[in-house]
């Protein structure tokens, strides 16, 4: 999410920063490229519009002017209102994610339109308490209207290994709904998540419905899921909402799949309700909180370190890291300990997305596009080094001609890839070489140069 939004911002930037001093016409005309970037990003007028004047009566003045670095003092600004329309910044609550922090059982009604991703965000949830919050979670599925939604959420239940509310046949959404909460009381449910029904169009009928529901339930949160590919739309479902149901929460999912953004830029000026969680992919685990100031970050180019950390943290195995870490001092690394971490970075997601959390990678992002950075990548070669024998995997200098071509056809890959693979394994371990020959005193006088080849007897600059 936000690609040609940051790609747009990144240029304004470095032209600005190339200029050194700046006159007020400098950041006039910089403020009318950013406006027209987060226009084609998807962005409201009006909300794009409040975003520049906001920025404007920060940056034009004396401060920015004379700073030591003026660009940077403006790169500041707009990150900081970037922050306040995402929902950050002073008034903000401070809650991230899903908020439970009321009487058992907690209820939490999920709505929106039909295809938004409101059932798969619903199991989402509930796999995330089970496994992070150690909750008792109940789904309940409303649908009534959608052929095999109650079963669509009894299979996500299932795989999230939650409890799912038996379906009985012919009651409708407020029965269903007083059903699942006496459930969840008698049976000592810590949360229980009631899936309303959507339409593929906002009307009064669904409005009703809806409304009906959360009067008779009295949800703790009321979450609305949006789909960010449908930009603008988005936005107008989120307002529609908001005036008809009333909710406190927005969950935007397809995140993955919509570069511009502007949706999200949109939403809390819009609602006044704030973004809690994001969802990237159909897969269960595929859910993260919406953090203002880290987004803001990653617009702007600088990363964000503190959810790439977080991430790694999850999904990580902490003790088979710490037994790689002991084998690369001392130069054990093999191609079976390559594909362990093949299969570490998998479980962290997408690599553009992994890539996207560092600082400054945003200027190469061409030359990552044109590399075809893909999980795809990693499945091939795991998938070679999966074809290979075990002999093959720890001492990898025997794999010659003959060896490779089995290695291919077994695989399903070409010789080439085969190849491609060796060679960067072969530059890894020479890198692992040269670390251990450094030293940790080494490292820090040559810093990453030092480890380039021909980098030896190089005296850094």
């Amino acid at each position: 999410m936000f690609e040609a939004l940051s790609g747009r911002l990144n240029g304004v930037f470095d032209r600005l920063r190339r200029r050194g001093a700046l006159s007020e016409a400098d950041v006039a005309e910089a403020l009318r490229e950013v406006r027209v970037a987060l226009l084609e990003a998807d962005v409201a007028l009006p909300v794009a519009r409040d975003l520049i004047n906001k920025v404007r009566e920060r940056a034009v003045g004396v401060e920015v002017i004379k700073s030591v670095s003026p660009a940077q003092q403006v790169v500041k600004i707009v990150h900081d209102v970037l922050v306040e329309a995402l929902g950050g910044g002073e008034g903000d609550d401070g809650k991230r994610g899903i908020d439970i922090a009321a009487p058992a059982p907690v209820a939490i009604l999920m709505v929106g339109l039909q295809g938004s991703g409101k059932t798969t965000t619903s199991g989402k949830i509930a796999l995330r308490l089970r496994s992070r919050e150690r909750k008792k979670v109940l789904l309940a599925s409303l649908d009534v209207h959608r052929p095999a939604a109650q079963l669509q959420l009894e299979t996500l239940a299932k795989q999230a290994e939650v409890g799912s509310l038996p379906i009985v046949a012919g009651q409708g959404p407020l029965e269903i709904a007083a059903r699942a909460l006496d459930t969840a009381r008698r049976e000592l449910y810590d949360v229980v998540i009631l899936d309303t029904a959507g339409r593929l169009a906002i009307d009064e009928a669904l409005m009703a419905e809806v409304a009906q529901v959360k009067a008779m339930a009295k949800p703790h949160q009321t979450l609305l899921v949006v789909d960010a590919m449908t930009g603008q739309d988005a936005v107008n479902t989120a307002r529609a909402f908001q005036e008809k149901v009333g909710v406190n929460g927005i969950a935007m999912t397809r995140v993955d799949g919509d570069a511009r953004g502007g949706a999200a830029l949109s939403m809390r000026s819009v609602t006044g309700a704030p973004i809690r969680l994001l969802g990237a992919g159909e897969k269960l685990d595929a859910l993260e909180d919406f953090h203002p100031d880290r987004i803001a970050s990653r617009i702007l180019g600088m990363g964000d370190i503190v959810s790439l950390v977080e991430r790694a943290a999850e999904t990580i195995d902490r003790e088979q890291a710490e037994k790689l870490a002991a084998k690369m001092q001392k130069g054990q690394f093999d191609l079976e300990d390559y594909a362990n971490q093949l299969r570490q970075i998998g479980k962290m997601g997408s690599l553009s997305g992994i890539l996207g959390m560092l600082p400054g990678i945003g200027k190469m992002k061409a030359q990552l596009e044109n590399a075809n950075l893909d999980q795809s990548i990693l499945k091939r070669q795991a998938a070679i080094i999966s074809s290979m024998t075990v002999k093959e995997r720890r001492k990898p200098e025997i794999i010659k001609a003959s060896r490779k071509k089995r290695i291919a056809a077994g695989s399903g890959v070409t010789v080439q890839e085969v190849n491609r693979l060796l060679k960067q394994f072969d530059d890894m371990s020479a890198m692992m070489k040269r670390m251990n020959k450094l030293g940790q005193k080494g490292l820090m006088r040559g810093g990453l140069s030092a480890l380039l080849p021909g980098a030896g007897g190089r005296r850094p600059f």
